[in-house]
């Protein structure tokens, strides 16, 4: 029998956090769009050069940002920030991770932590990682937040005319020196900034199989099994990535990653997770599998993967969003 986890990114926060289910669907006025219309090059917001919104989850990249200097993400101002949120948003773990670490379960075990104040107070030596979930409920990270929804819903325009950004929110991460983010997947698509300090990320291709197998991938996004297997073999098909302030990282929809920290200083960094069209139905198409692989396995037929026929996973969202809606009906 499958144990059934819940998702430490999302579903366990309460409901008022409403900007995790808003869809932004304005324009920023400041956006230009290359001259060229064959580059796919688009100029938005926050990202000071033109960015090819086609690369939006094919592959990870690097950009710069323009977010430097923002006081909400100084530490003296995370600090008292940190102080005041409710407890259930802010994660602190006390010891050193390894990359092959279960990660969503060590965040989920660190959930309202009474550590925080004297682990902020000696973050250089103490081998910790906060994580915080929704930083922009307070006011401080508003102007922020914003900016950095607007320029995403001009990259998304390139798919989606509508520039749909769906279930978007922040995490802020505060970390000691050599201090591991373990080895994880977002069931959403990522940009992450980085404001001081500097890091290690590896990343791995969204539907790379010898990374994460299709069935572990399945898993993962259906909230039942969040333990991905580990090995040097699938960090050596990573592309890492040296991180600095001022910089900006892609880590697209499914893409298997994790982080170290450099040497020499804290860590601040922060990432905003969204949805797309076309992530959220990759998202429903790799719920249909996991359900379908487990009714298929006495007959040993394996379902197709997901990410390689848009029409076949198409096909597969709607099966399962018309099967989420009989359950729904059968249940009410």
């Amino acid at each position: 029998m499958e144990h059934q986890t819940r998702d430490v990114f999302m579903e366990e926060f309460p409901p008022q956090f409403a900007s995790t289910q808003r869809s932004l669907t304005s324009a920023s006025p400041g956006v230009q769009l290359s001259p060229t219309a064959t580059s796919q090059r688009i100029r938005a917001g926050i990202f000071p050069a033109a960015i090819d919104a086609s690369r939006l989850d094919e592959a990870p990249f690097k950009a710069r940002h323009g977010l430097m200097g923002c006081k909400a993400l100084e530490l003296e101002s995370l600090t008292q920030t940190l102080l005041r949120l409710p407890e259930n948003q802010v994660y602190t773990i006390n010891r050193p991770l390894d990359a092959g670490d279960h990660f969503e379960e060590n965040v989920r075990r660190a959930r309202g932590s009474k550590a925080l104040a004297s682990t902020l107070h000696n973050l250089m030596d103490s081998n910790s990682l906060i994580v915080v979930n929704s930083p922009e409920v307070d006011p401080s990270f508003q102007p922020i937040y914003q900016e950095i929804l607007a320029s995403i819903s001009e990259l998304a325009a390139f798919r989606d005319p509508r520039r749909r950004v769906l279930m978007p929110t922040l995490y802020l991460f505060i970390a000691s020196p050599n201090s591991v983010t373990p080895f994880h997947l977002d069931r959403y698509s990522t940009f992450l900034f980085q404001f001081r300090g500097t890091k290690k990320v590896a990343v791995a291709s969204p539907w790379d199989s010898q990374v994460i197998s299709d069935p572990d991938r399945e898993a993962y996004v259906s909230y039942v099994d969040t333990n991905l297997p580990w090995s040097d073999e699938r960090e050596r098909r990573m592309t890492h990535f040296n991180f600095h302030p001022g910089e900006a990282l892609h880590i697209p929809f499914v893409s298997g990653h994790y982080v170290k920290n450099g040497p020499d200083d804290i860590s601040i960094s922060m990432s905003v997770i969204f949805n797309t069209q076309r992530t959220m139905m990759w998202r429903q198409a790799l719920n249909f599998n996991h359900r379908a692989r487990r009714l298929l396995r006495p007959l040993n037929i394996t379902p197709s993967p997901v990410g390689q026929n848009a029409l076949r996973d198409a096909g597969k969202a709607c099966l399962w969003q018309a099967w989420l809606s009989a359950r729904a009906r059968t249940n009410f």
